[in-house]
């Protein structure tokens, strides 16, 4: 699902990172008195009344004449997070008033045809709030005392930005239409493979890595199945983030991934499994998305009866997580098996909408205590009522018990692996959630 941005931008030491912080209700961004603490944009999920979005918070803007690349860095990250955003907070300082930078920010701001809420922060008390009239003459409306440090005036500030939020155009959610993010390191073949599927250079394909910077929606049809390929910048490591428009590629690539039913992991063949490949792979389990494994390159391979068989065993092992993803080893170039993956992501779609009923999982309950009886944990033994399945997009099942603290890690994934190997979910993580019967009587 869609989630609307909300960028924090303005000059340094303004306090926009403990304004971040103060939405996301976390220590998220670091916060010192130092222009350029926040070098890189970071990017958080935040809610009020309800309603989800995205904060992202932003180096402050420099206009200095100067050769230093580290805050022309931040310029530009902040230039992209504006044009990104789908509402941006403007923040200045209640206690310095307007400075020169803050006009020619606005100056930006008024351009770029978003909407702008004026932030004027380090408003601590009521003598204070005669400092925000001077800001009117910044040319952008009404704007919004508040104090990040202590919390004051938040609720307005965010009821202001719901208003919003909630007219931006939310995409149509159709059942017939499965979106496929494919995502990986770059250099692993995405765009390739995107061409290969469609049949035609719809995407730029270059062996330079960071081709791709933005995500790309494409239409396609396969065998009267409707698909949407959204092909996504390659995630690199941190450390290896050099470029600012790359930075601001990996966060289009996260997006796109929330944005997808089913996430098409791709793998080098040469390199193997990375660190970075696990934790893209973590963050498509996370976000309860379906995956496929593809093992792109596998024509460069030297091959003898069991090299896939290990190939796979590596990839087990270095994917523990996603031990229910299928695995498909193609060849984006030569197009080898690539013809399987369509019905690969209907599969994994179909499983990701299957419902059991409740009388069916109490059985397989049953069954699986009988097999298996549950084992004590600190002195307690737990007794499990009945479990039943309360949505899809992962498969989700409330487990009514005793005591849901009696309820060992290792009991849980012998409870999921029952679930697959009597029902299948093959390509689509499972969530067990544990409800105490104290929990259900209070209900």
């Amino acid at each position: 699902m869609y989630k609307p941005l909300v960028a924090v931008v303005g000059r340094p030491n303004v306090g926009k990172s403990t304004l971040f912080n103060a939405i996301v209700k976390k220590r998220i961004s670091i916060v010192e008195d130092i222009p350029g603490v926040t070098r890189d944009r970071i990017y958080f999920d935040a809610e009020w009344l309800g309603q989800e979005f995205t904060m992202i918070d932003t180096g402050g803007i420099e206009f200095v004449d100067s050769e230093n690349n580290f805050f022309t860095s931040m310029r530009y990250q902040a230039e992209l997070a504006i044009r990104e955003a789908d509402v941006i907070l403007y923040v200045v300082d209640g206690k310095t008033g307007i400075q020169p930078q803050d006009e020619e920010i606005a100056h930006i701001l008024r351009s770029s045809g978003k909407p702008v809420i004026l932030v004027v922060n380090k408003i601590d008390s009521v003598e204070q709030e005669m400092n925000i009239y001077e800001f009117y003459s910044l040319g952008l409306g009404d704007p919004i005392g508040v104090s990040a440090v202590n919390l004051m005036n938040l609720g307005d500030l965010l009821d202001e930005v719901l208003k919003y939020i909630k007219k931006v155009p939310q995409e149509e959610d159709s059942e017939d239409i499965i979106h496929i993010a494919l995502v990986g390191r770059p250099n692993v073949g995405k765009s390739s493979l995107t061409n290969s599927l469609l049949g035609q250079d719809r995407v730029i394909v270059s062996n330079i890595p960071g081709t791709t910077r933005d995500s790309i929606d494409t239409h396609w049809e396969y065998e009267g199945s409707k698909f949407v390929l959204i092909d996504t910048a390659g995630m690199r490591r941190k450390s290896k983030i050099d470029i600012p428009v790359e930075r601001y590629s990996v966060v289009r690539a996260l997006r796109a991934v929330d944005r997808s039913d089913v996430a098409v992991l791709v793998i080098d063949a040469v390199d193997g499994v990375t660190e970075q490949d696990k934790k893209i792979a973590g963050y498509v389990h996370e976000a309860g998305k379906g995956c496929i494994i593809v093992v792109n390159k596998w024509d460069l391979i030297d091959k003898d009866s069991k090299t896939s068989q290990k190939f796979e065993e590596d990839i087990r092992r270095e994917l523990a997580f996603l031990q229910y993803a299928p695995i498909l080893f193609a060849s984006a170039l030569t197009k080898q098996r690539i013809n399987r993956l369509a019905d690969m992501v209907k599969s994994v779609s179909e499983q990701q909408h299957m419902r059991i009923s409740t009388s069916v999982l109490n059985e397989l309950i049953s069954d699986a205590q009988l097999t298996n009886p549950p084992p004590a944990k600190c002195g307690k033994l737990l007794k499990i009522y009945y479990m039943t399945q309360a949505s899809v997009k992962p498969p989700t099942f409330i487990l009514f018990v005793n005591e849901p603290q009696a309820m060992h890690f290792s009991y849980l994934r012998f409870l999921e692996n029952r679930l697959r190997e009597t029902f299948g979910f093959e390509g689509t993580p499972i969530r067990l959630v544990l409800r105490g019967k104290k929990e259900d009587d209070d209900r």
